[in-house]
Order: structure tokens, then sequence, then C-alpha cells
């Protein structure tokens, strides 16, 4: 089982002195059965006066800071150690009335996943609806999995990936119009056509493990910046993950953080600051992940530092 480290830095700069409201990070992973947190070290700059720890929602570990005085630069620096147990979809064992689709969750889930089967985007000439429905047989014998990591991979194959350092997520039907988007972009696409199904979906926030010799080769898309993808609730199997942005089906180099229903619950670094618009000279987010080969020896993967600090 590989170790991994990630860091994470999130820097925020000003012309002049500012006051800094409440800030919500999102950076601590929770301990799951396939990912084990070791170590979690937070360090803020300027120290907080307060800082306290919450799960929302959904369960994910929330750190919440105050401030007072002044500063010109504001610094999140999250360092998290963890081993990983990586699963192919070949080894999940899913309920034998959900192995082909169409089938029904059953009675004692449904009221827990409703939320996560509702569409969020307006899709009033039914193009998501139809881009999801070429994966399905015509003899309705489609493999529930097989649909699934279909999906997965024309997303990686058929769209171009993009960095995108606005921030928010592009309206899905934008994105099949235009052929491209960012992780989250390519997410969210796979979250309406899975949800269009009568499945449901979660947005998952973390960062990708991308190899040294993937580097290079352009196997692997967004390193060195927080990524992007979404899990599925499959019967027996529970939420399955699947990366459309690199053809990924499984958790094979993904490190889980934080999973919501929208996008906009899930991220990383948010809160307010006082003082002239003009003040604000950016945020840059620069995100490092190393893997454990040898005792005492690290392997470096792709970092990198951008501007918006948005996930992937």
């Amino acid at each position: 089982m590989p170790v991994l480290t990630v860091r994470h830095l999130t820097t925020y700069r000003y012309k002049q002195p500012v006051a800094f409201g409440e800030h919500r990070m999102m950076l601590r992973p929770r301990d799951y059965y396939d990912q084990k947190l070791l170590e979690a070290k937070l360090v803020i700059t300027p120290e907080p006066t307060d800082i306290r720890w919450v799960h929302d929602v959904f369960g994910n570990c929330v750190a919440v800071a105050r401030f007072s005085g002044r500063a010109e630069e504001l610094r999140f620096e999250s360092i998290i150690r963890l081993e990983q147990s990586p699963t192919e979809v070949l080894d999940f064992q899913i309920e034998e009335y959900a192995r082909r689709y169409p089938f029904t969750y059953g009675a004692d889930e449904m009221p827990d996943l409703l939320r996560a089967m509702e569409r969020q985007y307006l899709d009033p000439e039914h193009e998501i609806d139809q881009w999801a429905r070429q994966f399905l047989r015509h003899d309705g014998r489609t493999e529930t999995t097989e649909l699934l990591a279909a999906m997965t991979h024309a997303i990686r194959q058929n769209l171009t990936y993009v960095r995108r350092e606005e921030s928010g997520v592009q309206d899905p039907v934008r994105t099949l119009r235009l052929g491209s988007g960012s992780c989250r972009d390519f997410t969210v696409l796979m979250m309406e056509a899975v949800r269009s199904l009568g499945l449901a979906a979660h947005f998952v926030s973390g960062y990708l493990y991308v190899h040294e010799g993937r580097v290079h080769e352009g196997r692997r898309v967004g390193g060195g910046a927080t990524h992007a993808w979404l899990r599925v609730y499959l019967p027996g199997a529970g939420w399955v993950e699947f990366d459309p942005t690199n053809g990924i089906v499984g958790n094979h180099d993904l490190i889980r953080v934080a999973v919501a229903r929208d996008p906009r619950q899930a991220v990383p670094v948010s809160g307010t600051w006082t003082g002239f618009p003009s003040d604000s000279l950016g945020m840059t987010v620069a995100v490092e992940v190393t893997a454990e080969t040898a005792p005492g020896a690290n392997r470096k993967t792709a970092s990198g530092s951008r501007a918006a600090g948005v996930v992937g």
C-alpha cells in the first residue's frame, strides 16, 4: 500500500494590510477503509486568534479560523500523509439486481440518496440526456459498471482538458457543446449524466498522484493543483469513484479529501477580507504530492501554482 504525502499551499496577497474575516478550510481527509490518515498539519500565517474543527453535513472535516489585526499576506499550508489501498472496478461486489441497468435503489436507501439524484442544471434541449443514453445497449442488457466506465472513458477521450483559472463550474451543456473544460467541469457533466439515468452521484475534491513517468507523457492531467472527480452509489459496492478527466475507474491515484452534493460545498479554502477592492493582488495555489518508494526516499510528482486556487 503506497504512502503519499500532500503539501498544499494557498497564498493570498494584498497591496497593503487588510483585515481578515472568518475562513473555512476543507483540507483534512477523513479515515476510510481504503485511505488511512497518518499525519495532518495545518499552518496559518498570520496565526489566527481562534481555530476550531467541525464536521459538515456530509461528515467532511472543516477548520474554521478567525483573525485579528491586518496583514499584506495570508498563507494556509496543509501537509497530510496517508496510506492508500487502491481499488479497481473488478473488485466491486455489486448486488445482483443492480449489475444491469436499469435498476432501482432499495426502499431503505432511497430516502438518503434522493438529493444526490437530483439534477442541478437546466437541460432544455435534453442534450445531457441524449449524451448519457448513447451508452445504453439497445437490447436492454447494459452492464452497470460497463455503462459508467464507458462514460468515464468517453469524456477522457473525446473532450479536451483545459485549466480554467476563474472560479465556479461551467454549465455542463456548455461543456458538452465546447468539447472542453476543467476537471470540475468534466465531473459535473458526468454527474448530471448519471443523475439523468436515475443514479446518485457526489462531487469529490482532493488530489491526484501523478507518477513520475507520466508527468512528461501527459497520461494524467490535474496534478499540481486540487483535483475533482465523482462517485456513484452502487448497491453492494457503495460509493464508487470515477475520474472522467483521466479515465480512472476506482480510487487509483486519487486522494479523497471532501465529498459533497454540489461543488460549491467542497471549496478547499474560502473566507472574507476587508479593504479596498484594488488591494487584492490575487491568490496562488501550489500542490505537491510525493510517494514513499523506499526508506528515506521520495518520488516527486508534478507540482505547480495557479492564480485562481479553484479545483481543476
